[in-house]
């Protein structure tokens, strides 16, 4: 077979290096030299001895700058040792250079030691958080998420702990350098999550705990939650994320060791909770601590966002599934204790029932949580009767709700709770034997009810057209009032017929007038409408009717001449209503034979004895 080309002549013989090879070891030979420099400065004048004794730290605020430089050398010697392996893996230089690394890694491990166990201050969660302004920062401005930190001494911290962690795994020795690390940052933890105060209570214990007692937990969990998500675990999920940032599989398996435990823990108490006997007044407390999960969900899922940490993630979303059921438990509960109180007694005077002001008080309360229950209360856990949207007529509806299906669920179910209220105070209405007071007793309850809407976020919740239409409905029920209360007194005196009545019968009619008056003044001397202008509105509406009918009945038939039966002018009327709807129980003497112009001196209200 015929050579193509001509054998070298330089075959047999010991080929001279390329220059790329003089390179690489010449390379070598700078960074020994560098290394071995800084090694007899910082840690050990004798590089014979196997042993390291540091003589300072590298790191300390004086010599920060040594400390990186002592970093780039290393990275400089392991770069310039692997290009001589690859050129030449028998030179006799390598053993030097490898012990030389050997020294670096021993130093760089307590380095990192040291750092960590002396700098808890500066790597304190609120300190390393001010990291993510600055993220945010470069978000904004596309610059790389660790690209820069915050000028400062705890800056200066993560970049030296983020330096030699970079070292020491790229040259293989991750395992030293992440058992620190878990080791400082783990005891942090602990240390942290035991000063927060929080007990970790197993479910047989907070079964059997008072109320008191559960309700000292619960605060303590929502104080330490707070810190824990928005401080502790968000503030080393960036340490760990920054100072592991060229591994994510290192950084995730520190941030996972170091807070999976404790988290779990934390979320496991609140489904602990909800599980525990339900009763109405737990509902707060509950509400507080599934709304403190519900705003922190966003933080709770970044922060474990790791596949390692899902666990977290789904215990948050189970305690809030939890959290949510015993809440819709507790609101059907209190439903149903609204529906089967039955107390027998009346209110003296037809004033507020006291289950009026219970509920009232107890939905005002609830309507401040109306966001948070918004993703809670649902028709299909607390399903309204089928006819509550059309029914708006007076005999089905005594609340005159205007609710639609359109209507949001806590809208809907605030103004079903009220419903069931005002049904209540409905049927409690008709224990009354005088009418009267029945209706008085209603437009008390829901003035109360209005008053309470008005003046809290139920307002929000219900709307203005829900106030407006119940406020017709107190106008109604004090009409209804004032017909049977009045209606007595003002007929006696109507005289519709244009002729005028034989002095004998108008004497009789105002004689009726007078019997009415007192009749309905005595009656009504103990009711009482609480309600300051409720009241005046009130007083002033009866007295503008008896005066009108009075005013004109004494005008057309002269009876200032009439001295025997006159006790009442029309312009006294006013003095006694005043007295009345403050259930003082007052009566009227009456003296007799006094001219109309004195009644208002002499007929004097007086205490009933």
């Amino acid at each position: 077979m015929m050579l193509l080309f001509k054998p070298s002549s330089t075959l047999g013989r010991k080929l001279k290096p390329r220059p790329y090879q003089s390179f690489s070891e010449s390379l070598l030979i700078d960074s020994i030299e560098a290394a071995e420099t800084l090694t007899r400065k910082w840690i050990s004048p004798d590089l014979s001895s196997s042993s390291s004794c540091s003589l300072s730290s590298i790191f300390s605020a004086n010599n920060r700058a040594e400390g990186r430089r002592f970093v780039e050398v290393t990275n400089s010697l392991q770069y310039a040792i692997q290009g001589v392996v690859l050129v030449n893996p028998e030179s006799p230089k390598l053993t030097r250079a490898h012990n030389l690394v050997t020294i670096a890694m021993k130093q760089l491990e307590k380095e990192f030691y040291r750092i960590l166990k002396s700098n808890r201050r500066n790597l304190e969660p609120e300190s390393v958080s001010s990291v993510r302004s600055s993220q945010s920062f470069n978000a904004r401005n596309k610059v790389s998420k660790y690209s820069q930190v915050p000028k400062s001494e705890e800056a200066d911290v993560m970049t030296d702990l983020k330096m030699i962690a970079d070292c020491m795994i790229s040259s293989g020795y991750e395992n030293e350098c992440v058992k620190i690390y878990k080791k400082i940052r783990g005891s942090i933890m602990v240390e942290a999550l035991s000063n927060l105060g929080f007990e970790n209570l197993s479910f047989g214990k907070i079964q059997k705990l008072d109320w008191d007692s559960m309700e000292k937990n619960i605060k303590k969990w929502l104080e330490a939650t707070k810190v824990l998500i928005t401080n502790l675990f968000d503030g080393e999920r960036i340490l760990c994320d920054h100072v592991f940032s060229p591994s994510v599989s290192v950084a995730e398996s520190c941030f996972t060791e170091i807070t999976l435990d404790s988290a779990l823990t934390l979320f496991i108490f609140p489904v602990s909770v909800a599980r525990c006997r339900k009763t109405v007044e737990k509902i707060f407390l509950t509400l507080d601590v599934y709304q403190t999960i519900s705003q922190l969900l966003p933080q709770i899922e970044e922060i474990f966002s790791y596949n390692s940490t899902s666990a977290v993630r789904l215990q948050a979303a189970d305690s809030l599934k939890n959290l949510g059921e015993a809440i819709n438990s507790m609101v059907a509960e209190f439903e149903a204790s609204i529906t089967k109180e039955a107390s027998k007694s009346l209110i003296p005077g037809g004033g507020v029932h006291q289950l009026t002001r219970y509920v009232m008080n107890f939905i005002v309360f609830l309507a401040d949580y109306n966001e948070c229950l918004a993703g809670v209360l649902t028709e299909s856990t607390l399903p309204l009767p089928e006819d509550y949207f059309g029914n708006n007529d007076e005999d089905n509806n005594k609340g005159g709700e205007t609710g639609t299906s359109s209507s949001s669920p806590v809208t809907t179910r605030f103004a079903w709770l009220i419903l069931v209220l005002l049904c209540k105070i409905d049927t409690k209405s008709r224990m009354y034997s005088d009418m009267a007071l029945s209706y008085l007793f209603l437009a008390n309850n829901l003035h109360y009810v209005i008053s309470k809407v008005r003046t809290s976020n139920l307002r929000v919740v219900l709307g203005d057209e829900w106030v407006t239409n119940h406020e017709g409905k107190v106008t109604q029920y004090l009409e209804k009032y004032e017909k049977i209360a009045w209606g007595e007194v003002i007929t006696s005196l109507s005289d519709t017929d244009e002729e005028m009545l034989e002095e004998h019968v108008a004497k009789e009619r105002l004689t009726r007038f007078n019997e009415a008056f007192e009749e309905a003044f005595q009656k009504q001397s103990e009711w009482v409408v609480p309600d300051s202008k409720l009241r005046e509105d009130l007083k002033e509406s009866v007295t503008k009717k008896l005066t009108t009918v009075a005013t004109s009945f004494y005008g057309k038939y002269h009876v200032e001449n009439w001295e025997d039966i006159v006790r009442y002018a029309p312009e006294d009327l006013g003095n006694y209503i005043s007295d009345l709807f403050l259930g003082t129980g007052r009566s009227c003497m009456i003296v007799p034979s006094l001219k109309p112009s004195d009644s208002g001196r002499s007929l004097k209200s007086e205490s009933g004895r």
